[in-house]
């Protein structure tokens, strides 16, 4: 490979929440940590290259996104999602979470209900209940670790509700959803004038040369639809606090333009506006080794605990750098199994239950990481278990 993933860089004392924050959140420092949704791994030098230029400049005043910024965005749309934007559908957020609370505050009102998939990232729960919105769920349907969408529950629910908001691929059960689903998903929420607003965040991390595939791609949906991504995941640039809206239609963009505008938070930062630009445009060949990186990395997880640690269950993750796992045959409440994992295994995973009730007896795992750091990590389970 042109890029090294393999070595094991320390990251301790850098500011850094999956390693820095492991006392205050799992009340021990010692632990392997595979939980918080960032890889170990350096950005693209390319990403470092062109941070390093604009660092050697030495001013960081108010800044200005160039055309080559939203020229960017445009080609990288339109060569990996399939579809081409226009420069005015496009607004800058300082992440993806910012943009969905705003929607809820700008497309729905207090008591308003708002859908969600689960289990879902937890912040989507709180996109609505922190704003006064009510929380509706459209379960997903589990099929020996394959999840599907209930879609007899899921147009019951449209009926109830102001917005839907998407997450495509899907955090934490892997799925990529295919062109059907996205189809149903749009055409559903058009019929019952559900506006979606889709987090893609993890849309360029697909496996087995499936390719992303965005819901703005299909015909129509873009009409009804705001859609976010970043180079956050795909180029571990989530520090830098930069992602991208789009929408189409002026009825969702206004309301969001209006707002970002309105708290100050549509400039952008320095570092964010170059990184992405560089990501975007020079970064492909990059993410493309990674790709086959994690993939190797997925099978590898799968395959451990499919023949070393069959108490387990895991299905094989479509998208994103995160697996999903099932440890209920072990006969632990969720209490015990992250009592089990920190104090027994000196694991740092994401407990299940976080993401819904349907999470129960679940851990999320990152294997976005050196293949040492995830072997060695694969090794202390199986020790533990077999102790257990």
């Amino acid at each position: 490979m042109k890029y090294d993933f393999d070595t094991v860089i320390e990251r301790k004392g850098t500011s850094c929440f999956k390693y820095d924050g492991l006392k205050e959140v799992y009340g021990r420092d010692d632990l392997i940590p595979l939980w918080i949704a960032d890889m170990d791994f350096q950005i693209a030098p390319q990403i470092k290259a062109a941070m390093q230029e604009r660092l050697n400049h030495g001013i960081f005043g108010y800044n200005q996104r160039l055309p080559i910024y939203y020229d960017t965005i445009i080609n990288w749309t339109k060569k990996r999602y399939g579809y081409e934007p226009q420069e005015d559908w496009i607004m800058t957020s300082p992440g993806i979470m910012p943009a969905i609370n705003l929607a809820v505050m700008q497309l729905t009102e207090p008591g308003d209900s708002v859908l969600i998939q689960t289990p879902v990232y937890q912040p989507f729960f709180t996109a609505a209940t922190a704003h006064n919105r009510k929380l509706v769920t459209n379960p997903l349907l589990p099929d020996n670790g394959y999840y599907t969408i209930d879609f007899d529950d899921f147009e019951k629910k449209l009926k109830e509700v102001k917005l839907f908001i998407l997450c495509s691929p899907h955090n934490p059960v892997g799925r990529r959803w295919n062109k059907d689903e996205l189809l149903k998903i749009g055409t559903l929420c058009h019929q019952y004038n559900v506006p979606i607003i889709s987090d893609e965040i993890h849309c360029d991390l697909i496996y087995n040369g499936a390719g992303s595939l965005s819901i703005a791609s299909l015909e129509g949906m873009l009409d009804n639809t705001i859609v976010c991504f970043s180079p956050a995941k795909s180029f571990n640039l989530a520090g830098l606090a930069t992602s991208v809206i789009i929408a189409k239609n002026p009825d969702l963009r206004e309301p969001l333009n209006t707002m970002l505008e309105n708290l100050h938070i549509y400039m952008g930062n320095t570092f964010g506006i170059t990184a992405l630009t560089a990501a975007y445009g020079d970064s492909e060949d990059w993410l493309e080794e990674l790709l086959i990186y994690l993939q190797d990395n997925r099978d590898f997880l799968v395959d451990y605990i499919q023949s070393e640690i069959p108490q387990l269950k895991i299905s094989t993750p479509e998208a994103t750098y995160l697996a999903w796992i099932d440890f209920r045959n072990l006969g632990l409440n969720d209490e015990e199994l992250q009592k089990f994992l920190v104090e027994k295994a000196g694991l740092a995973l994401e407990p299940g239950i976080k993401y819904g009730i349907e999470g129960s007896g679940f851990q999320r795992l990152n294997f976005g990481c050196p293949r040492k750091t995830l072997s060695t990590a694969l090794v202390r389970l199986k020790k533990a278990i077999n102790e257990l």
